[in-house]
């Protein structure tokens, strides 16, 4: 683990982000640090698509870059549920 200099102004919306949706300063950070990095690797992917690539990390013991970069090369099955929602937003 090590540290990271942030702008105030950064760490004031890690703090209120954080507080809105229960997590810690840190734990919004890594968050979005996540989606960030998923998102480069995979810009054809929509939010809710990096979303479920995290939980797909998460049952394969964590996310890493060696196994980031792999993550949804193959297009999530789509389930008659996310079919379903698909349009509604």
């Amino acid at each position: 683990m090590g540290i990271v200099k942030i702008s105030d102004q950064m760490h004031e919306n890690l703090r209120v982000a954080g507080t809105a949706l229960s997590r810690s300063i840190n734990a919004q950070a890594e968050h979005w640090m996540r989606v960030g990095m998923l998102t480069e690797m995979h810009p054809d992917l929509d939010y809710r698509e990096i979303c479920q690539l995290l939980i797909q990390a998460e049952l394969n013991g964590g996310l890493d870059i060696t196994n980031a970069a792999t993550l949804g090369t193959a297009t999530p099955p789509k389930t008659a549920a996310t079919a379903a929602t698909k349009g509604r937003h």
